[in-house]
């Protein structure tokens, strides 16, 4: 949840199980309060809050993460001032699709990395060096001559 309140100053948030209130004075010395009873209960101790010069930002855990609400508010009317923030929107159908295939994913990779296979037939390398003057030895001495300036 976010509440956008430019330069805000007497920030308390208290959130408990069932409920947020949220209260501060805005740049014109305004006092704002809010309330909000939540659908269902929520993991207090493992919630948080950011301020910014700008908004005061509240992660708040479901107790049941992989419960989807109908609505954020125990009530079925919406207050007007509350709207949904889809950059951040979260659709709990789609993700068990997403990450059961990326577990098969990294599932196939391993299973790739860790098949055993021969190791590769060497009997084709040479083991003895060239002789003095072949054109193998020849060409790795042009190769690693001095560069020259250009005029």
């Amino acid at each position: 949840m976010e509440f956008c309140v430019e330069d805000s100053t007497d920030v308390h948030v208290l959130l408990e199980d069932h409920r947020i209130v949220f209260s501060c004075k805005n740049a014109d010395g305004v006092e704002l309060y809010n309330e909000i009873e939540f659908y269902a209960k929520v993991n207090s101790k493992d919630s948080q809050d950011k301020r910014s010069g700008r908004s005061i930002t509240c992660f708040v855990r479901k107790w049941k993460e992989k419960v989807a609400w109908p609505r954020l508010t125990k009530e079925d009317i919406k207050p007007v001032w509350l709207s949904v923030d889809f950059d951040n929107w979260r659709d709990w159908e789609g993700d068990e699709e997403v990450e059961l295939a990326q577990v098969e994913h990294y599932a196939e990779l391993l299973k790739k990395v860790s098949t055993k296979r021969p190791p590769p037939a060497m009997d084709d390398l040479d083991t003895n060096p060239p002789p003095p003057g072949s054109m193998s030895s020849s060409l790795s001495t042009e190769i690693y001559q001095e560069p020259t300036k250009c005029p």
